[in-house]
């Protein structure tokens, strides 16, 4: 059968579906296999969210890989993060968390990481999936054996604090209100913030997989719990995480709530000031403008990429960068590794709001000023999606057209327009930004109209 016949396993983020349905035991069980032909030698470490679903497919992982004759090592309970931080400097053949990140409680997934302590590549995806569907599993003698290694949050959190000024942090006393979402990272990030000598008031604190507070992804729609908490007890700021803890968005001591690129943009720019003078920064195509400003004042330079956090990680290996971030509130600093983390993101805020006396919203007020749309549109088919993509790179005059994922179209020199395929469902997504707001207001409606008619 040809590769393109079959249907594919791996979405944006590894693989997920409803527990049970699309993710069957089955399913598990010959994924894991081809996993472990594909990772050839163990230990494998497996770590796994707070998912109702996740210690059971943890044991199933397991046991299917010991029988391939593969090593493993039960990470327990752990974010995203700290799995992948052991992949890569404990001395593991790679890593797989039982997650769905940021889905509905009824979802699962699996989510591999190479030896690097990053996602597998797009073309490493592809290789486990033909190892899946021609079933050819490798046999190996013998049964590996399964252990426990308890100590990896500790290691984690030492390897964190050691990349920031913790004594610099320690004197300033901050005040941090912390939505964990009733997820994992209710085990780390409180902790971490405690180690740097700040108050912290958590909320949504108890783990529960049915995430019955504000579901599992923090948006400025949910997080109006946090907001409230932040200006009752005058905290520096908040920060609030998705179900697995590799992403954070962060909420000013005024209040307000803001996507990751533009929280991002003002962590770039403290690296970029201190010691990571020169560095390249790596973000997907869809980044806010603000980013790309800030880093020219900076000097230095923006590479992007596809929208997927497996895309920009890879390309931060690929160049050795330190620094990548996504507008979903996915910061990336790879001194620690090259993959999301909602709390290095959170030290690294607290760091910059230690390196001088400006508050949060001081710093939010001083990056560029730029007006930002997002949307989507359920369409029928993919084929109909890729139909309106190609309506609207034909449409009008614009400057110019960027084609590296679905089509970014720019208006003018400070206004875009981007028209892409979701990676997962038959929807368009849209994105536009400009620094005059009536402009953008009416490309948008200008877009939409024809995006509807095409649908």
């Amino acid at each position: 059968m040809q590769a393109n016949a079959r249907p594919r396993l791996f979405g944006t983020n590894g693989v997920r579906g409803v527990y049970g349905q699309e993710l069957t035991h089955d399913i598990v069980i010959d994924l894991s296999y081809a996993l472990g032909t594909y990772f050839d030698k163990g230990p494998i470490i497996v770590g796994y969210d707070g998912r109702k679903s996740s210690p059971v497919l943890s044991r199933l992982v397991r046991a299917t890989l010991n029988s391939a004759g593969l090593d493993t090592a039960n990470a327990g309970l752990v974010p995203t993060p700290c799995m992948q931080y052991a992949a890569k400097r404990l001395g593991y053949g790679g890593g797989i968390m039982i997650t769905a990140s940021h889905n509905p409680p009824q979802y699962n997934g699996i989510k591999p990481t190479a030896s690097d302590g990053v996602e597998i590549s797009r073309e490493d995806e592809l290789k486990v999936e033909d190892i899946y569907y021609s079933k050819r599993f490798a046999k190996i003698n013998g049964t590996g054996r399964d252990s426990v290694d308890d100590n990896i949050v500790n290691r984690y959190i030492e390897a964190a604090l050691a990349l920031v000024d913790s004594q610099r942090i320690r004197q300033r006393n901050f005040t941090v209100a912390m939505d964990t979402g009733n997820g994992v990272q209710a085990i780390v990030a409180p902790l971490v913030c405690k180690k740097l000598g700040c108050k912290v008031i958590v909320i949504n604190g108890n783990m529960d997989g049915e995430f019955p507070a504000r579901g599992s992804e923090p948006t400025p729609d949910n997080l109006g719990v946090l907001a409230e908490t932040v200006r009752s007890a005058k905290a520096s700021f908040g920060v609030a995480y998705d179900g697995d803890g590799d992403r954070s968005i962060f909420c000013d001591d005024a209040a307000t709530i803001y996507m990751g690129d533009k929280t991002g943009a003002l962590l770039v720019g403290h690296l970029l000031a201190g010691k990571h003078k020169g560095s390249e920064v790596v973000c997907p195509v869809n980044t806010s403008m603000v980013l790309s400003k800030v880093a020219e004042q900076a000097g230095s330079k923006i590479i992007h990429t596809k929208v997927g956090s497996v895309e920009v990680s890879r390309e931060m290996v690929r160049r050795k960068c330190a620094i990548g971030l996504e507008e979903n509130g996915g910061f990336m600093y790879g001194a620690l590794n090259e993959v999301r983390d909602g709390v290095m993101a959170t030290a690294l805020a607290l760091d910059m709001l230690a390196s001088s006396s400006k508050s949060f919203s001081q710093r939010i007020a001083e990056l560029p000023k730029t007006y930002q749309y997002k949307s989507k549109f359920a369409c029928s088919s993919r084929g109909v999606v890729d139909n309106i993509v190609r309506s609207c790179i034909d449409h009008g005059s614009p400057k110019k057209v960027e084609t590296l994922d679905g089509a970014k179209i720019w208006i003018d020199e400070d206004t875009w327009i981007m028209v892409r395929p979701s990676g997962t469902e038959p929807l368009i997504r849209m994105y536009g930004e400009s620094t005059d707001k009536s402009l953008l207001d009416s490309k948008v409606d200008e877009y939409s109209r024809l995006i509807q008619s095409k649908i």
